[in-house]
C-alpha cells in the first residue's frame, strides 16, 4: 500500500499565514522564524508578515563545528547561518481541539545540534499521543553562551545566557501562536536531553520563563551546571587569544574565525588537561542574575518551579558514549583510576572507588563518571522538586548493538525511542531494532505523551507512582527482564553524601 501524498495546508496564526503540508493525519510546518538576533544580543520578536509564508523546509542550523559522534546517531545536519532562530511544528489537526503541546530542546553540549535533525522528527510522537510537537533551534557555542559584557564594559552586552533567551523567545512564540495549530497554550511540556535537559532545568529556574510551560522532562541533564560571570570572563579571555582579536572586533569578525577559535579552545581543553582551568564544557550558560538568578539546582531548591510536575532520569552507562572506542580508557589500571579520582573528588576519591562495584577498572570509571555527571545530579534534582510538585524517576537500560555492544546503555541511547526514530536507516545501527525495541518505543512514547496530557505518566500496564523521597522506586525502560518495570531505587549512599561542588557538568 502506497503512503499518502503530502498536500499543502494553510493556517493563520498571530505570526502570519503559513503554508505547510499534510501527509496522512499529520500536518508539519517547518522553519518558522520565532525571533531574530543580532550577534551577541538578546533575541527580538519577528514582525508579522503579509501574504502566505512557505513552511516546507527546515531553517538553517545554528553555526557549529562538526563532532565525531554526530554521524553515529544520525545527527548530521544541513545549512548553517546566524539567522537560525526557527522552529518546527507537527500537529494532528488544526481544529481548535486544544491538544497538549511538547516543546523539544535539543542537546549537544551547548555547541552542536538542531531541532531539524532527523532523529527529532516529531511525526511519530505526535501521532502516538494526539500531541502537538514543536522542535526549536537556539544559538550555540560562542554565539549563544560567551560572556563579553565584562571584558567590554558592556559595549558588547552579551551575558552568556543568550541561548537560553532564545529558548524563552521560542516558548513565548508557542504561547502566542500554538492554538492556531490545534495546541493548548495552557498545557505545554518542555523536554530535552543532555544540554537540552540542562536547559529544561535552567528554564525551571528562570523567572523569565515562568508561566510559559507547565510540565518538564529532563533526560540526562540536571541542575548542577552554569558558569559564574567571573568564570565567563576567563573563558572569554582565552577565546579572544585563540581568535587573535580585540573583544570589540568579534562583532564583525567572519563567522569562520569565531568557529575556528571555538574549536581551538575546546581542543586545547581536551588535549592538555584543561590548562586554563575552564572546565570541560566551557560554552554553557552563565548565571547572569536576570535570565537565571542563581545556579539552577539552588533555584529549584528554593521553589522556583513550584507546581511543575517533572520526569527526570538517565541511562545506565552514560559515559560509554565517549569511551567505547577509546583504547587508552579501556587500558586504564587501578593506579590511573585512583589518580583521576583524587583530581576529580579530592579526599572523597578512595571512598567513591570502594563504593562503586564493577567487573573491571574501565567499567568502574564509566560508572563513576555516569554517577558524577548524570545520575547523582538527577537524583538531587528530583529530591529538590519533590517538595513542590509530583516527580517521576526513570532509568534507561537498553543497550546499543553498535560496535559489538561496546556502547552499552550509553548517553543518547533513549532518544530514538522517545521520538520513534530508532528504526531509521543509519541510526538503527546504533539504537537497535526488533520486537523488544518496538515495545520499548511504545512504552516511552506512551509515558511521555500521557505525562504531557495529564501530569501522570503511564508506561503501559505498570503504574508509575510519583516519587516522594530518594529511596522510592524508579521506572526502568529496557531492563534485563521487561520493557518497562518499576524497580527499587539503586542510589548509592556514598555518592549521595558527596558535596554539590563535586557533581554535575
Amino acid at each position: 500500500m502506497n503512503s499518502p501524498e503530502a498536500v499543502p495546508v494553510v493556517i493563520e496564526a498571530a505570526c502570519g499565514r503559513l503554508e505547510g503540508s499534510r501527509k496522512g493525519a499529520t500536518s508539519v510546518f517547518k522553519g518558522i522564524p520565532f525571533a531574530t538576533a543580532r550577534r551577541f544580543r538578546a533575541p527580538e520578536p519577528v514582525a508579522a508578515w503579509s501574504g502566505v509564508r512557505p513552511a516546507h523546509a527546515f531553517g538553517d542550523m545554528a553555526p557549529q563545528n562538526p563532532t565525531p559522534l554526530q554521524g553515529l546517531i544520525g545527527q548530521n545536519g544541513g545549512a548553517q547561518s546566524e539567522d537560525c532562530l526557527s522552529l518546527n511544528v507537527w500537529t494532528p489537526g488544526r481544529d481548535g481541539a486544544k491538544r497538549p503541546v511538547m516543546v523539544w530542546i535539543h542537546g549537544g553540549a551547548f555547541t552542536t545540534g538542531a531541532g531539524s535533525l532527523g532523529l527529532y522528527g516529531g511525526r511519530a510522537l505526535s501521532e502516538s499521543g494526539d500531541i502537538v510537537v514543536v522542535t526549536i533551534n537556539y544559538r550555540l557555542g560562542n554565539l549563544g553562551f560567551l560572556r563579553l559584557a565584562g571584558l567590554t564594559g558592556g559595549r558588547i552586552p552579551s551575558s552568556g545566557a543568550e541561548g537560553l533567551m532564545d529558548q524563552i523567545a521560542a516558548l513565548s512564540w508557542v504561547r502566542d501562536n500554538i492554538a492556531a495549530f490545534g495546541g493548548d497554550p495552557a498545557n505545554v511540556t518542555i523536554f530535552g536531553e543532555s544540554a537540552g535537559g540542562m536547559s529544561v532545568v535552567a528554564l525551571m529556574a528562570s523567572p523569565l520563563a515562568r508561566g510559559l510551560f507547565h510540565k518538564a522532562i529532563c533526560q540526562s541533564g540536571g541542575g548542577h551546571f552554569m558558569n559564574t560571570p567571573d568564570h565567563g570572563d576567563r573563558i572569554a579571555e582565552v577565546f579572544l587569544g585563540h581568535a587573535g582579536l580585540d573583544a570589540l572586533a568579534l562583532e564583525t569578525a567572519p563567522l569562520e574565525v569565531l568557529l575556528k577559535a571555538q574549536a581551538a579552545l575546546i581542543a586545547e581543553l581536551d588535549g592538555q588537561g584543561d590548562p586554563h582551568k575552564l572546565g570541560t564544557m566551557p560554552f554553557q550558560p552563565i548565571v547572569d542574575g536576570t535570565v537565571v538568578p542563581v545556579r539552577p539546582i539552588d533555584a529549584i531548591r528554593q521553589g522556583s518551579a513550584a507546581g511543575i510536575p517533572l520526569i527526570a532520569g538517565a541511562t545506565q552507562e552514560e559515559w560509554k558514549l565517549w569511551t567505547a572506542l577509546d583504547p587508552k580508557i579501556h587500558a586504564m589500571d587501578d593506579a590511573r583510576l585512583s589518580r583521576w579520582a583524587e583530581r576529580m573528588f579530592g579526599a572523597h576519591g578512595p571512598h567513591l572507588i570502594a563504593s562503586t562495584p564493577a567487573p573491571s577498572t574501565y567499567d568502574r570509571y564509566v560508572a563513576m563518571q555516569t554517577l558524577r555527571a548524570f545520575r547523582e545530579p538527577t537524583a538531587r534534582l528530583l529530591d529538590a522538586q519533590a517538595a513542590v510538585a509530583p516527580v517521576f524517576h526513570y532509568r534507561f537500560d537498553w543497550r546499543s548493538p553498535a560496535a559489538g555492544g561496546a556502547f552499552g546503555s550509553c548517553h543518547a541511547i533513549e532518544l530514538g525511542f522517545v521520538f520513534g526514530s530508532y528504526s531509521l536507516k543509519g541510526p538503527d545501527n546504533f539504537f537497535g531494532t526488533g520486537e523488544t525495541a518496538d515495545a520499548i518505543n511504545r512504552a516511552m512514547m506512551n509515558a511521555w505523551t500521557s505525562f504531557a496530557r495529564s501530569g501522570q505518566p503511564s508506561a503501559g500496564e505498570t503504574p508509575w507512582p510519583a516519587r516522594m523521597r530518594s529511596g522510592d522506586g524508579l521506572m526502568v525502560f529496557g531492563g534485563a527482564n521487561s520493557v518497562a518495570a518499576m524497580e527499587p531505587c539503586d542510589r548509592n549512599s556514598t555518592w549521595a553524601a558527596l558535596p554539590d561542588a563535586r557533581v554535575g557538568a
